[in-house]
């Protein structure tokens, strides 16, 4: 074909037309020869949408470009001649060249004598037990008296004020009463308030200040623990058992309130804890008296110089305990006609003012001989041991201010009243 075209142009003829190329995707058959291809319509670009903000597209455009890392810097490297030098070259990049120096260890400091840890200390514990009603009566005070003549308005005020802080009435009037002989009409601070008030509470006090004495010529000393139900009765018994047996004495505890077994299992850990012998009843509910009963028997065939027995202290059934407290002590005054040799009031001072109810109560049902005052740690209510030193006037043998066998201790009159008002 190609030389057959070179020969025609040669002749000068002109070469028969080409027909057209084939369209791609139509077949030829379809398109005789003559008709022409229909053109096809043109495409139009579809515009790009931009990306809606807060897509993704549109918050990688958003990211600024990445820093380029830092240039790798080689440092070179000298290799050792030797073992030794490797192993040197080694620890030298492995440990730091400046350690933190250890911090000295403190000195032990030298323990204080025992005499001075038992004075300052139990001062300090009972005075931080009466902080709250410290803080009641003092706060009162300073607030009336700022350089203030001692008038009758002055003397109103402060006895509201005692009162207010569980005094009670009669002590109240009591001590101010002294204050309008000694001290009426002259100008006073609330420091010379204090001390003042200090040395008339302790007069009211000294009276009733008298410790529990154990008669060593009873073989055992009973002492019958009495009181309303959560006053720390069990507890009390624990902490005496403790003391007594750090003055070399034998104690054994009778667990009397039968009805309570958590009574019970609560002595009995403590007898475990204090080495001190527990009688317990064989069944919950048994016989209290008789339980009192086998426990002076068995205390006196084992020569024990304390029994300390716990009692019931069901007291919204008042018969029904009166009752039963009598005939412990009708039964054990048949083995020693002088038991109980002391009956032990326990009293909480969170209960304020009630407290004076419960002595007369049970003052009704047994012969009462001494109190004993415990949680003044938890209460703002201490001022109710002088309302009771001068309205009932029943020896306080020991005040409680923690848990420990040695926050319960014999009531001293002056320390209590300095306490009391905030002074050291």
């Amino acid at each position: 074909m190609a030389l057959k075209g070179l020969w025609d142009r040669i002749r000068g003829k002109e070469p028969a037309p080409t027909p057209p190329p084939e369209q791609p995707g139509h077949p030829p058959q379809l398109y005789p020869p003559g008709n022409a291809v229909p053109e096809q319509a043109p495409v139009l670009p579809v515009p790009a949408v931009p990306p809606a903000a807060g897509t993704a597209p549109d918050f990688e455009a958003r990211l600024p470009e990445p820093a380029a890392p830092p240039p790798v810097v080689e440092t070179p490297h000298v290799a050792p001649t030797d073992d030794g030098a490797a192993l040197r070259e080694a620890l030298a990049r492995s440990v730091p060249e400046t350690q933190p120096e250890p911090e000295p260890a403190p000195e032990p400091q030298a323990a204080p004598e025992p005499e001075e840890v038992a004075k300052g200390g139990w001062f300090s514990r009972l005075k931080a037990g009466l902080s709250r009603s410290t803080a009641r009566l003092t706060d009162a005070i300073t607030t009336v008296f700022r350089k203030r003549r001692l008038d009758e308005e002055a003397l109103e005020e402060l006895e509201e004020t005692l009162i207010a802080a569980d005094l009670g009435v009669a002590a109240s009037r009591r001590i101010v009463e002294g204050f309008r002989r000694t001290r009426f009409g002259r100008e006073v601070t609330d420091e010379e308030v204090k001390a003042a008030l200090a040395e008339a509470i302790a007069e009211i006090l000294v009276p009733v200040a008298q410790p529990l004495a154990i008669d060593r010529g009873h073989a055992p000393h009973v002492v019958l623990m009495v009181g309303v139900n959560g006053t720390g009765k069990t507890t009390t018994i624990a902490k005496l058992g403790q003391q007594y047996r750090d003055q070399g004495l034998k104690v054994m505890f009778a667990a009397g309130d039968t009805f309570r077994a958590a009574a019970v299992e609560q002595l009995q850990i403590w007898g475990d804890r204090t080495g001190c012998a527990v009688v317990a009843p064989a069944k919950q509910g048994a016989d209290a008296a008789g339980l009192a009963h086998d426990a002076l028997a068995r205390a006196k065939a084992e020569g024990v110089d304390v029994l300390l027995v716990d009692t019931a202290g069901r007291l919204h059934i008042k018969s029904a305990l009166m009752e039963e407290l009598r005939k412990i002590i009708r039964v054990m005054r048949k083995l020693d006609p002088t038991a109980p040799h002391s009956v032990l009031l326990t009293l909480d001072a969170t209960t304020g003012q009630n407290a004076i109810q419960q002595v007369r109560i049970f003052k009704e049902m047994v012969e009462v001989s001494g109190l004993a005052v415990t949680k003044l740690d938890g209460s703002a209510k201490g001022g109710v041991v002088v309302a009771l030193a001068q309205e009932i006037g029943l020896p306080v043998h020991m005040v409680g201010v923690g848990e420990k066998a040695a926050d319960l201790r014999p009531f001293t009159a002056r320390d209590f009243a300095r306490g009391l008002v905030g002074l050291g």
